[in-house]
This record gives structure tokens, C-alpha cells and sequence, in this order.
């Protein structure tokens, strides 16, 4: 039996800001694919910034061990020996193909693609070269591994480019402050949705036009949380809960689509998409297959995520763990409650924010999931919380000597590199 395609679109910074996951926001195709898909309520990136999170996700490795710790505009690279995902489906006999963004290495050969196609990073532009590909491609040149990746939506939303959304009806997420300055923020946020929603729509028509759906896996992403304080670049959900969508064809999924509670990583998109298409698993992939969910309804086996950050605008090591009620977070460096990159100091956001974030951060928090989603009461010092820290700050500590994580053994080193400097936007 011929093996499925597989067509995966990625944007940037979105989090799970989508109809799909409870936010008002005008995304009709999302919509749509939500509803013919297996919908991850609680998936997690690795990392809450763009090239760890991205490496993760390709590599099924999390960043401290696939050498993908920082931005790559700022050195960071693959380790030696990395193989991403085009890597092993090229090996069993795909087409593997980019059109748009990527930010995991300077050098494109190290991605694995077989082709790149020429395209801008926007959306419509990514959409219009997946497609007049789709509509060129033969059934005689075998499966395909087509990844589309949208700049959209990290900042930059241009009012004539990305007309906003009202701004007093969108949804003021409660992590941020309600006032005219947040509004006027999400409402170009939400611009920028429509914008790169019709880019999808334009690949799933594609896919319906060549007669593709029931041949093709349909993996919609993005690469971490939503460009605000308190979400992009923290180790909050805000910053690490992602939407991950997947539609299966019929012949692989009978377990129809549905929504899907359990834990999911990142990590574990690249041993499922293997084991569904019958593609060996190597050894040193750390994440963990959800292959059994999608193919037959059955929960995933995850009891936690793992969670990190080291490098984004300056070193903020950080590294925690998140269950299905808890999180422990460890920081490993004395900062400010939020370290803001640039893009979120300068975001019109900020300026209606205030300076409380600026206060000294606690070395170790724990959170209440249940009682307190909202992650604000530190419970590491309450005494009835202790054993509950213990056991999490145990488990965290075993994961990162399993995974020879380097912050273990004291600072992470800037890298050292002399390659180019890879063309892309500057905040990750």
C-alpha cells in the first residue's frame, strides 16, 4: 500500500489565539480543518521562542539536545548528526518540499529538503506556491512531504496589510491587562489571523481540487505562544501552549475527528508522523508517539511535558515541567519577572502595562493548574505544597540528567560561529 502524504502548515506566534481554542477571531478555514481534525487542547511547545521550538518539532529532540538553544541569526546551529524529519522521509522515499519560512539553520542544507521553492514568508505568498506545486505534481512521483511555513503572525501587522479586528470585540486573553492599548494590540493580532487564514484556505483547496484529501495527513501548527507579555518567551502556557491540529485520512484515521485532552509535546510530532507512515523510529528521538490516538481514539501516555529556555535576546536559563495539574518552574539566573525581547518592549501592549514585571523573580515557582490557571500564586514556600514541589523538582532534575541537559554543569556558552547570517525577522 502506497504510503500517505503528509502536509504540514506552520505559522509563527500564534499559540492557540484561533475560534478552535475558545478565541473570537475571524478563521473560518482553521475552523473548518478544526472540525475534520483531531484537535490538541493541551500540546506544548518545548520552548516559548522560534528557533528552539521549531527545532524541537522537526527533530522530535529538545533544544538542549539538538544543539538549538537560541536564535540562529544569533549562532545557534543543529548539533552535528541532527537528522529533521525531511531527513527521514526523504530516506523512505519522499518528495520533501519547503515553500516559506524556516529558522532552524543558515545553511538549507541541513533541513533535509529535497526542494525549496522561491516565495516570500507571507501567507498569501506560501499558499500560492504550495498550490500551483500541488496542482504540477504527478501521481506517479509518489508521496510527498510538503511543509509550509507562514511568517504570519509574528509582529508587524500593518493596518494596510493586515486590517485589525474591532478592537472592543476581541477577546482580552487574562493574563493581560484590559485597557485601550492591549485592545488595539490584539486587534491587529487578529488582522494578522484572517490574513495568513486565508492562506490556508488557499493549500486545503489545493489539496480538494487534486483530489489529495483522502491521501494526505494534515498537520496544522505553530511554533509557540502569542507575541504578548506573559506568553512569547516565558515558560507560562501562554508562551508554551500551542494549537496542533491534525486531519487524518480515512484509510489511517477511523477514529474520526474529535477533540483530544491528554498532554502532547512538540517533541512526539515527528516519532507519530514515522509510525504512521511505517517509517522507523531512531533511537534517539526523545519525544513520544501519539500515533495510537489519532488511529484509534486511544489517550496519550504522556504524564508531563518538559519545558526550556536558555538564550532568546540575552541568556534567561529557565527549565520546568508541566502535568496535568502542576507546574515547577526553575530559574537558573537571577532576572526580572519578564524579560521582554524587543519586539514585546516596543509593542503598544507595553505601554499600558506598567513596570511590575520589572521586580525580582523567585528562583523556583509552582503553580496549581486546577485552582489557579492563571499562574499567579507562587506555592513553592507553602508548607502544604511541598512534597508536591518536591516530587516535581525530583522528576525535573532526572530529566535533565537523562537528557544531559548542559545547563546542568553551570552557564551555557554563547556559540561560536562564522556562518552567514541567515535572512529573517529579528526577534524570534
Amino acid at each position: 500500500m502506497r504510503r500517505p502524504n503528509v502536509v504540514v502548515v506552520h505559522w509563527h506566534d500564534l499559540g492557540t489565539h484561533l475560534r478552535a481554542y475558545g478565541y473570537g477571531v475571524n478563521s473560518p478555514h482553521a475552523d473548518a480543518l478544526a472540525e475534520q481534525s483531531t484537535v490538541f487542547e493541551r500540546c506544548f511547545s518545548t520552548s516559548p521562542l522560534c528557533s528552539p521550538a521549531r527545532g524541537a518539532l522537526w527533530t522530535g529532540r529538545y533544544p538542549h539536545s539538538n544543539g538549538l538553544q537560541g536564535l540562529t541569526h544569533r549562532g545557534w546551529e543543529y548539533g552535528e548528526g541532527e537528522r529533521p524529519l525531511p531527513m527521514h522521509l526523504g530516506g523512505a522515499g519522499y518528495r520533501t518540499v519547503l515553500v516559506g519560512i524556516q529558522h532552524e539553520s543558515r545553511d538549507h542544507g541541513r533541513l533535509g529538503f529535497g526542494e525549496h521553492l522561491g516565495a516570500s514568508n507571507h501567507a498569501g505568498d506560501v499558499a500560492e506556491a504550495a498550490a500551483r506545486w500541488l496542482d504540477a505534481r504527478r501521481d506517479e512521483d509518489g508521496p510527498f512531504l510538503l511543509v509550509c511555513g507562514m511568517l504570519e503572525v509574528h509582529r508587524g501587522w500593518p493596518a494596510e496589510r493586515y486590517p485589525p479586528d474591532p478592537p472592543g470585540a476581541v477577546d482580552v486573553p487574562g493574563y493581560l491587562p484590559d485597557n485601550e492599548h492591549t485592545r488595539e494590540d490584539i486587534a491587529a493580532f487578529g488582522g494578522a489571523i484572517t490574513v495568513a487564514d486565508r492562506g490556508l484556505g488557499i493549500i486545503l483547496d489545493a489539496l480538494r481540487r487534486n483530489e489529495l484529501d483522502d491521501d494526505t495527513v494534515v498537520v496544522f501548527t505553530t511554533d509557540h505562544g502569542a507575541p504578548f507579555p506573559r506568553a512569547k518567551s516565558t515558560l507560562y502556557d501562554p508562551g508554551v501552549h500551542v494549537a496542533l491540529m491534525v486531519r487524518m485520512p480515512p484509510r489511517l484515521g477511523p477514529a474520526g475527528p474529535r477533540r483530544e485532552p491528554g498532554l502532547v509535546s512538540h517533541v512526539d510530532v515527528v516519532p507519530t508522523l514515522l509510525e504512521l507512515l511505517g517509517v522507523a523510529v531512531p533511537d534517539d528521538v526523545q519525544g513520544v508517539s501519539f500515533a495510537a490516538t489519532l488511529r484509534d481514539g486511544a489517550a496519550p501516555t504522556r504524564r508531563e511535558v518538559f519545558l526550556e529556555k536558555t538564550y532568546h535576546a540575552d541568556y534567561d536559563p529557565i527549565r520546568a515541567i508541566r502535568t496535568d495539574s502542576y507546574k515547577y518552574i526553575h530559574n537558573f539566573e537571577p532576572r526580572p519577572l519578564l524579560a521582554l525581547p524587543p519586539d514585546l518592549e516596543a509593542s503598544t501592549t507595553r505601554r499600558g502595562m506598567g513596570d511590575a514585571h520589572l521586580a525580582p523573580r523567585p528562583q523556583e515557582e509552582l503553580y496549581d493548574l486546577v485552582a489557579d490557571p492563571g499562574e499567579t500564586t507562587n506555592l513553592v514556600d507553602d508548607p502544604g505544597s511541598a512534597e508536591i514541589a518536591g516530587d516535581l523538582r525530583e522528576r525535573l532534575d532526572a530529566f535533565m540528567l537523562a537528557t544531559d541537559d548542559a545547563l546542568r554543569h553551570g552557564p551555557v556558552p554563547v556559540p561560536v560561529s562564522d556562518a552567514p547570517a541567515l535572512v529573517v525577522d529579528r526577534t524570534g
